[in-house]
């Protein structure tokens, strides 16, 4: 069993704030095994019927528990399980309670109550760059390709059949279990979709047309991909300026190795990298700052900037994404800030070893690496 640090030191922070955490992340995104990681734990699993029925009456399952560490494994399995961690949270302090699932607490109707200032939450998302050293650092090639669970990032050789049956356990124990969805064929075609044109303009209307929904359906399947962590929606950063968009998202896929799975890229070629780094970013920043609150900019010219944080009082923070430092051209940035002068300016490369600034279009530019990055975020 491998020891990640990082997140094993997120859930100790989180159980300061709180003593119910709450732990999501995609399906075999390593949630059971960095839960049964911990020291001294008390480990259930709700998906089976005798742990259901010990669950059955909480006050005394917590009362025996007083002063130790509990997960509970998959509690969305549980008929009302916003109940017990309310309980946990208001009458048993002393118990430190892990609860797991695949998608954020309000996302399922099994959830009554979001527990809103009773727990802290962390965000397991597939592996970051901290994770490639505690899993012995391999090409950064490798973890593009084969993703960023664990069990796929650490198959022998490009694991196609596992991916495959990843998506059919996604659509029966987190689909159809939290929201019962119909037309699996039209759902998985949307979502293999979506895997396919990943980092993309996001147009409701086309995925309607391709599987043959309403866009309302496609509105909605969306919706779900977002509250299960499988797609990221970034809504675009803009002053509602006329030259600028202002309404329409762009939407990432989750993981790298489903990119490549869907796109049909057993090996990478140069020209995949690209693409593959500015979801690695995304990734990093996700599991770092713990925040998806990330943006993008474009205008009705093309000009694009990667991703923007805007934080309430802030300048905007224009993040430009290149697998090589060399192949950065200044001139989208330079559209960008014609409109937005203010805030600062950071191209994230894998080849920056060490941080460094140049005046590129009249602009200052701070050339890093991604831990140069998190760092100046305040991750």
């Amino acid at each position: 069993m491998r020891n990640r640090s990082f997140w094993l030191g997120m859930l100790a922070s989180a159980w300061k704030r709180r003593s119910v955490v709450w732990l999501s992340g995609v399906r075999r995104t390593g949630k059971t095994t960095l839960a049964r990681s911990l020291p001294s734990v008390e480990y259930f699993d709700c998906e089976l019927p005798s742990v259901r029925r010990e669950l059955a009456d909480p006050e005394t399952f917590l009362e025996g528990l007083r002063g130790k560490t509990v997960v509970l494994d998959e509690i969305h399995r549980l008929s009302d399980p916003a109940q017990l961690l309310k309980l946990a949270a208001d009458h048993f302090p002393e118990v430190r309670v892990l609860a797991t699932g695949s998608s954020t607490l309000g996302a399922s109707r099994r959830f009554r109550d979001t527990l809103a200032g009773r727990k802290a939450e962390v965000w397991l998302t597939p592996m970051i760059s901290a994770d490639l050293a505690d899993f012995g650092a391999p090409d950064l090639k490798h973890r593009l390709l084969y993703g960023g669970l664990p069990p796929f990032f650490l198959a022998d050789s490009f694991p196609e059949r596992d991916l495959q049956e990843w998506m059919d356990a996604y659509w029966a124990k987190d689909i159809q279990e939290l929201f019962r969805l119909e037309r699996r064929h039209s759902f998985q075609r949307f979502v293999e979709l979506l895997l396919i044109q990943s980092g993309g303009m996001f147009e409701a209307t086309r995925f309607a047309r391709d599987c043959e929904v309403s866009r309302t359906t496609i509105t909605n399947y969306l919706a779900v991909l977002d509250a299960t962590y499988v797609a990221h929606v970034l809504r675009p950063f803009s002053s509602r300026r006329a030259t600028e968009i202002i309404a329409a998202p762009k939407v990432y896929a989750f993981d790298t190795g489903f990119l490549c799975h869907a796109r049909g890229w057993n090996t990478l070629r140069n020209d995949d990298l690209g693409v593959l780094w500015e979801h690695f970013v995304l990734n990093e920043m996700h599991g770092r700052l713990q925040s998806r609150d990330i943006r993008y900019w474009r205008d009705k010219k093309q000009c694009e900037i990667d991703f923007v944080i805007a934080r309430r009082g802030k300048p905007p923070i224009a993040i430009e994404c290149k697998w090589s430092a060399d192949g950065f051209d200044a001139r989208n940035l330079a559209a960008f800030r014609k409109l937005h002068p203010a805030g600062e300016n950071f191209v994230v490369s894998r080849d920056v070893k060490r941080p460094y600034r140049a005046t590129l279009a009249g602009l200052a530019v701070q050339f890093v690496g991604l831990e140069g990055l998190i760092a100046r975020l305040g991750g």
